[in-house]
């Protein structure tokens, strides 16, 4: 049966004895899942106690209806058939009252767990670093977090109504069988385990379709993120025919091995039945046989059927969340991939301790050496020594795939060094806390992301305190401030997903003016004027001059002619620093320099 549980627990404090107690003897998956129930434990507790009261009270009607037909019909007692059909009547209400309650309390059990699962899905994902979230596609993640989660909300609604209920009235309804009559209960061994023999073996053929089911889910949702992303690519390159035949192809594949699951699975319903109607038969002939022979009574033969029904209607209730349980199960391991994922760059118990804060904005590069996994691969950095001092330019100049971009994600600690060590105001990164060092050092990343919202909302992101002349400030500096102004609604225009109702000159503007809000230490420009003409640019390069004088820059460029005034120009090649200095030492000394320069310069004049 699936690992997954409906007792909750991930957010119990284990420093507290009775939690820690309490863990051990729980499986992996259990402790995972269990803290996402805390908040619905009594709706836990009260939808199987409720389904316990509905059973109670349904069991027994079979066994008073045929006394109802051996004692009162046929001794005609009008009064006995009154007061057991009263009786029946009070438990059939009972029955409705729990059982609406059970519906009612598994509901909002199985929906807040989902919504808490989710949350707590989102919010590890949040917590994902850059190479966390390398070994997951968005698309993936988008389905886990929706439809994986779905799946998990039905078995534990199911387990709520049907995995209790299901296996207690077959029991009570094989124990009141056989002590109606022992010989006729044969029929009961006979077929239970012809039924359980055949749900296993359809079930244990149907499991793997259903993990490859999830698997055909993610692709068609990532042509969908991908399409949707790009669809104005699309449509200027009058690529829907080609778009939709993809789309076609993935969402065939979904279909074909859903079919193949789905026409496995569908097989319980038709054997169930088989086996309950030769069940029946056998029940009648063998039963009807024993009345003609005096040896049983028409009332206890009619129960004797109810209760040989509710048997295998048991059975099948139970084969159902069974089959539920074996899709989710694919869904679970999934989701507990996710949450059992080890956040690979959090805060040390030493940073947590000292809290330090980033003043100066130093930079140190100590024989650095990267790459994006422990094994099988290269260094995608080797041996990079290099020291910023505060307030300084510094330009980085390399070949598309010279991990530009990389080094200076090493400086927030979007990535770890696999070697050496990076220093920040002399102290290494991994002794500041996540967040002091990343509230100090802002990254205007290669590529510009907008949210939806107005402009002013968006700018708030760099400095949720900012006021609005800081806003208006920051905006002139990044020579947004004139654009935002020819709106209609200016700060307060709307802006589409990802920004799409600005152009990309102005999507990196508006990224930079945020990333400056806050006046930060350190600040890393990734190719992110690329967008902008030069002369644009000159104006922020001098706004950075006037008010953003004491702050660190980091400037990753293609032109350049965008670092001719940088202090320091760091020259990458494969990983590593080939050259270091200013642009007229470079010039001077650096072939390949000259070599770029010369080729921009060609450029420059045939244009």
């Amino acid at each position: 049966m699936i690992q997954i549980t409906f007792i909750m627990k991930k957010q119990c404090d284990i420093n507290r004895p009775n939690c820690r107690t309490f863990n051990k003897h729980l499986p992996l998956s259990m402790k995972k899942y269990i803290g996402f129930f805390l908040k619905y434990r009594k709706a836990v507790i009260l939808a199987p106690a409720l389904v316990i009261i509905d059973v109670a009270c349904e069991i027994v009607q079979p066994d008073l209806m045929s006394k109802i037909v051996d004692n009162g019909v046929m001794h005609k007692d009008l009064h006995y058939i009154l007061q057991t059909g009263g009786l029946m009547l009070f438990l059939s209400i009972v029955a409705i009252a729990a059982n609406v309650g059970n519906i009612y309390y598994s509901s909002h059990a199985s929906v807040g767990f989902a919504s808490e699962l989710r949350k707590g899905l989102f919010d590890k994902i949040q917590a994902f670093s850059f190479s966390n979230l390398d070994k997951f596609s968005s698309a993936s993640l988008t389905t886990r977090i929706t439809n994986d989660v779905n799946i998990l909300q039905q078995v534990i609604m199911m387990s709520l109504r049907l995995l209790i209920r299901a296996p207690l009235m077959m029991l009570f309804a094989v124990v009141i069988a056989i002590n109606i009559n022992s010989g006729l209960a044969v029929i009961i061994a006979v077929a239970i385990p012809v039924l359980a023999i055949a749900i296993y073996i359809i079930l244990s053929r149907g499991l793997p379709y259903f993990e490859k089911m999830q698997k055909r889910l993610d692709q068609v949702n990532r042509v969908i993120q991908e399409n949707l992303v790009n669809v104005r690519v699309v449509k200027s390159f009058v690529r829907e025919d080609f778009e939709m035949k993809k789309f076609g192809y993935t969402n065939d594949d979904l279909r074909e091995m859903a079919v193949k699951a789905s026409g496995l699975v569908v097989l319980i319903m038709p054997v169930m039945q088989l086996v309950m109607n030769i069940s029946i038969v056998a029940i009648i002939w063998f039963g009807g046989n024993k009345i003609i022979s005096g040896a049983f009574q028409v009332g206890q033969l009619m129960s004797f059927i109810t209760y040989i029904t509710q048997i295998l209607m048991s059975l099948m209730m139970l084969s159902m969340t069974i089959m539920t349980f074996s899709r989710a199960e694919a869904s679970s391991e999934r989701i507990l991939e996710v949450l059992n994922t080890e956040v690979d760059i959090v805060d040390s118990t030493l940073a947590k301790e000292k809290k330090l804060v980033v003043t100066m904005g130093k930079v140190e590069f100590k024989n650095v050496y990267f790459k994006y996994h422990a094994q099988g691969e290269e260094y995608v950095l080797k041996n990079i020594s290099l020291v910023v001092n505060p307030g300084e330019t510094i330009a980085i100049l390399g070949a598309t795939g010279s991990a530009k971009s990389t080094l200076v994600q090493l400086i927030p600690r979007l990535y770890d060094v696999s070697a050496g060590q990076i220093l920040v105001d002399d102290t290494d990164v991994r002794d500041y806390t996540l967040f002091n060092l990343r509230s100090s050092v802002k990254l205007v990343l290669q590529q510009n992301q907008l949210f939806s919202g107005t402009i002013k909302q968006n700018l708030k992101w760099g400095n949720i305190e900012a006021t609005d002349d800081e806003i208006i400030a920051a905006a002139k500096d990044a020579q947004a401030h004139d654009f935002i102004l020819s709106f209609p609604k200016q700060y307060e225009t709307i802006l589409g997903q990802s920004g799409v109702n600005v152009s990309g000159g102005q999507k990196q503007r508006l990224c930079i003016a945020r990333a400056i809000l806050k006046k930060p230490a350190i600040l890393i420009m990734d190719d992110s004027t690329s967008a902008v003409d030069i002369a644009t640019e000159a104006k922020i390069r001098a706004s950075f001059k006037k008010h953003l004088k004491g702050t660190t820059i980091f400037i990753i460029a293609q032109r350049v002619s965008s670092i001719l005034a940088a202090d320091k120009i760091i020259l990458l090649d494969n990983g590593e620093i080939i050259g270091e200095g200013t642009h007229d030492e470079l010039l001077k000394t650096n072939t390949v320099y000259q070599e770029i320069y010369a080729s921009q310069q060609l450029q420059t004049e045939a244009l």
